[in-house]
């Protein structure tokens, strides 16, 4: 099977992602950051007993000092300062110090979760990214970001903390379940609609074998989805302009999940009906046609993925979207579509905000 290596350039924080199947069992990959050192493994109960026993051989043959692991329940309801407390109570009671080498193994919640305490204990230890899920190879391992929701918004508390890799096995997505699966698909959509309409083409057209699991196409597109993340992040790291098209869709996803309650919609699935809201909204502001706005309707009914927002109520969904980062001295700024492959931040007029969300159920 294919093997790829891209780099995220930022300068001396530049790291590699290395992308390939069976790679959790590569120790050349993990010698040079944890050879002599103390490695602490953070992970789940979910992913945890299926591969942190490969990692933990893989770090020793590695010649890592000695491996410690933490395990968190599993979901985005457990992305929160008392979990967050476990990593660092499993840090001070494994006597770890600044030299020790965090490994985030799991999906975007155990990366952003261990990419956060990384960055505050001690003032800053390293860290690797092992994402075992495809939104995280595709999205939120790549770039940095770390945090914890805040029960007023998703992701409001966290650090800018680049890894010193990521090693993304594609072979961890044959225990994925389906349900997360077509979540990561979302994040997938995203990039060729904001960047690559030729991307976005390959996906429509090669949706049934990606949904089957092909090894060889999902290798390729988090390769491809990595390499347009990767290229924005490396113009705006801490998202000061360009950047901000990466949350195409999520200003309305960010809001469906904080209102329903964090883990009833995963963000896969907020992002993706949050993406065709935008869309909607974009036809209306004459940004995108119809057959633009319908199509990547379709696109994301086909990954199965829902398209109809929850009915939270206009003013409640206005709220929430006021409480996301993006917003600017209380102004809601959205990641709109120029036309399919392209997008900007910009306001949107808030009557036609509301008329999008009410004509899609969402009042």
């Amino acid at each position: 099977m294919s093997r790829y290596t891209l780099e995220v350039d930022l300068g001396d924080r530049s790291y590699p992602i290395h992308i390939g199947a069976g790679l959790l069992a590569q120790a050349d990959l993990f010698k040079p950051h944890v050879a002599g050192k103390t490695v602490m493994i953070c992970t789940n109960t979910t992913v945890g007993p299926l591969y942190a026993d490969r990692l933990k051989a893989s770090l020793l043959q590695a010649d890592a000092k000695q491996v410690h692991m933490v395990s968190l329940p599993d979901g985005e309801e457990y992305k929160d300062w008392p979990t967050l407390q476990r990593v660092f109570d499993a840090l001070l009671q494994k006597h770890c110090d600044r030299k020790t080498v965090l490994v985030a193994l799991g999906g975007g919640v155990i990366g952003d979760m261990g990419g956060f305490a990384a960055s505050a204990f001690m003032r800053g230890i390293a860290f690797i990214q092992v994402p075992t899920t495809l939104l995280s190879q595709v999205d939120s391992s790549v770039g940095g970001k770390t945090g914890i929701n805040h029960p007023l918004g998703k992701n409001m508390i966290g650090a800018f903390y680049q890894p010193q890799m990521v090693v993304t096995d594609i072979s961890t997505l044959n225990t994925l379940p389906d349900r997360e699966l077509s979540c990561g698909l979302a994040e997938i959509i995203k990039h060729g609609a904001i960047a690559d309409v030729e991307y976005l083409n390959m996906v429509e057209a090669n949706m049934p074998a990606l949904l089957n699991r092909d090894p060889e196409l999902l290798a390729l597109v988090v390769k491809r989805s990595c390499e347009i993340k990767a290229d924005v992040v490396s113009k705006d790291e801490r998202e000061g302009g360009i950047r901000a098209i990466l949350n195409f869709g999520h200003t309305f996803g960010h809001a469906i999940e904080a209102g329903m309650g964090y883990g009833q919609w995963y963000h896969g699935e907020a992002v993706g009906c949050g993406m065709v809201i935008a869309a909607d909204l974009c036809r209306r502001m004459g940004r995108v046609s119809a057959e633009e706005s319908a199509r990547l309707k379709k696109v994301v009914m086909d990954a199965r993925l829902p398209v109809m927002p929850p009915r939270l109520g206009l003013d409640k969904f206005m709220e929430l979207m006021a409480h996301d980062k993006k917003a600017d001295s209380g102004s809601i700024k959205y990641v709109l579509l120029n036309g399919l492959g392209a997008a900007s931040t910009s306001p949107a007029d808030e009557a036609l905000v509301r008329q999008t969300l009410q004509e899609l159920g969402a009042g």
